[in-house]
């Protein structure tokens, strides 16, 4: 959760963010990351040149793979203590927190030129900040109705709608098959099925899905990553009012907001800094395929750290849904 989440995904408290990527580094959405393997969602201007990633050796590699890993642990661990806050502060809580955070970080690294801004450049940014709170908001709150593993895993199918929409190919049109059959396996009725946390969780992916279309906009419109810093900003602001009624009203205890920065750190600052590590040294397909499996790792974070556990066919449609992503990845040409 890239929650997410990096404004991230790909899929997954990114949510994460919560996202994927091309070569070039760039902020991604708190709760989700764009998602590697997809078409560029934040096309740089010529003017601010990002670095491209260099021939690696082994040992650059090696380097690689493991900021990886601890990019994915981070994003789902950080999902998964921010929903240890939720019995005192509620999922809008934790967001607004989070939002705070990511602004914060995004703000520091990109520094954006607010008032240089044209209103012709504003329109995008302004979309982008309200999709940026929803993807958040909704991933939390499905997050504490059904779960981690299911959630991000719900979320994912965004970015992997928007990576086989434009497919051509038949093994993408058999990747999506697959992954239709994960999903409808997944949401297949039962008297325990929650229904409203399944339809937020795809609230979250469309979510998710719109970030990298208006991300690739921004990215057009706004030089560098003023843009998606821009718009963490105000999404940070209209989150500013929740946290006042939830200070006047129901001051949290210090334990409680340690969770949600902690969320807030874990699942944005860290898998951001993480991928503009990562990007410099594994080629952009590489990393996309490893993006894939963060469904898994939210599931197995919520299995050990939240005790959430899934059924046989809950696995199977999270496996099926990761191997469509993947399968379409791995046979794509670079």
């Amino acid at each position: 959760m890239r929650a997410a989440p990096t404004p991230g995904t790909t899929a997954s408290v990114r949510s994460t963010t919560s996202v994927r990527p091309t070569a070039a580094p760039r902020p991604a959405a708190p709760e989700r990351r764009a998602t590697p393997g997809l078409p560029d969602p934040q096309p740089q201007s010529q003017s601010h040149p990002q670095p491209q990633p260099q021939p690696a050796g082994r040992s650059q590699r090696l380097a690689g793979v493991t900021t990886m890993i601890g990019s994915g642990l981070s994003t789902q661990t950080g999902a998964a203590i921010g929903s240890l806050a939720f019995p005192a502060l509620g999922p809008v809580g934790v967001v607004a927190v989070r939002q705070y955070v990511a602004a914060v970080v995004l703000l520091a690294v990109a520094r954006p030129r607010l008032r240089s801004f044209t209103w012709w450049q504003w329109r995008p940014v302004l979309l982008l900040a309200l999709v940026f709170g929803t993807m958040n908001l909704s991933l939390y709150s499905a997050i504490d109705r059904i779960g981690l593993g299911l959630a991000v895993t719900l979320e994912f199918l965004g970015p992997l709608a928007i990576a086989l929409s434009a497919a051509r190919r038949r093994v993408d049109i058999c990747a999506a098959v697959v992954a239709a059959a994960g999903v409808v396996t997944l949401m297949r009725p039962q008297p325990s099925t929650d229904y409203a946390g399944m339809a937020l969780g795809l609230l979250a992916a469309a979510c998710w899905a719109s970030y990298i279309l208006l991300n690739r906009t921004v990215g057009q419109r706004v030089p560098g990553a003023q843009g998606s810093a821009a718009a963490s900003g105000l999404s940070a602001l209209m989150f500013l009012p929740v946290g006042l009624v939830l200070v006047l009203r129901h001051p949290p205890t210090a334990e409680a907001v340690g969770y949600a920065v902690a969320a807030g750190v874990l699942a944005s600052a860290v898998p951001y800094l993480a991928d503009m590590f990562t990007l410099r040294r594994v080629p952009a397909q590489a990393f996309g395929l490893f993006m894939s499996v963060n469904p898994v790792l939210a599931a197995v974070v919520g299995l050990l750290g939240l005790g959430q556990h899934l059924g046989w066919t809950e696995w199977a449609s999270i496996g099926a849904i990761v191997a469509a992503n993947s399968l379409s990845i791995a046979t794509r040409r670079t």
